[in-house]
């Protein structure tokens, strides 16, 4: 299978007016409105991992996405059964797409990314103590929480960019490494999302950085697979860029 990379401008007001049509827009979960976009108008899991990208008080956004089909093909897919609504939101004549071949990857090519990752860890036991405020906190057994908040109620000595890139090293192995020195936590804010009919509160982080690809094969595969949970709502996608040069 041959990889794609999808490129798909959106306008965001006909997104959010899309999203209330459909009893999508309290609160406007993006994450959640462009799932239940692309999955009705491509196919389920179609474009996954995927990333919306906006500038600063910019009206239209471009969406990012893996895919296993190229441009032409999800075209043709996805014209047997858009609706008019989806068509004021996705223009598929601008629909684009590049195609990322395993053969693409070589073991110690190096490569600069930016990615968006809900870093998340599920407990194996109740977690008491208190957070980095200094405010009380008990977690149940199999909660999802906060990479950071578990490392501190562990009693770790660290920050919240050493925590998170820690989790995001060991979830990029074996297929590749983190150049810690050249990665860094490069947003962070906590959000609410709808997930399961529940709203869950949860990190929100971007980082920028470098990794050496160690299995080319592996590689290719993570890229389509994505990294970390909640893939399917707009995190975990890794978008290539030339590597970092040394601080």
């Amino acid at each position: 299978m041959t990889l794609h990379l999808v490129e798909l401008p959106l306008s965001l007001r006909a997104l959010h007016l899309w999203a209330g049509s459909r009893n999508l827009g309290a609160g406007f979960d993006e994450g959640r409105v462009l799932h239940h976009l692309l999955g009705e108008t491509f196919g389920p899991a179609a474009l996954q991992p995927f990333r919306l990208m906006v500038a600063p008080r910019a009206r239209d956004g471009t969406l990012y996405a893996y895919a296993a089909t190229d441009a032409d093909s999800l075209r043709q897919a996805a014209r047997s059964s858009q609706t008019p609504a989806q068509a004021g939101v996705i223009d598929l004549d601008r629909l684009r797409s590049l195609p990322r071949p395993a053969q693409s990857w070589t073991a110690g090519q190096r490569l600069g990314f930016d990615l968006r990752l809900r870093p998340v860890v599920r407990l194996a036991s109740e977690l008491t103590g208190a957070d980095d405020t200094g405010a009380p906190v008990s977690l149940r057994k199999g909660a999802e929480v906060d990479a950071f908040l578990a490392a501190v109620l562990r009693g770790h000595q660290t920050t919240r960019e050493a925590t998170y890139l820690d989790w995001l090293a060991a979830r990029l192995a074996p297929a590749a490494t983190l150049d810690p020195a050249l990665s860094r936590l490069a947003r962070f804010e906590r959000i609410r999302v709808q997930r399961n009919g529940r709203r869950i509160e949860g990190p929100d982080a971007v980082i920028h950085g470098t990794l050496t690809i160690t299995d080319p094969a592996a590689f290719a595969e993570l890229l389509a697979r994505g990294v970390g949970r909640h893939r399917s709502y707009g995190y975990g996608m890794l978008l290539l860029r030339p590597p970092q040069l040394g601080r």
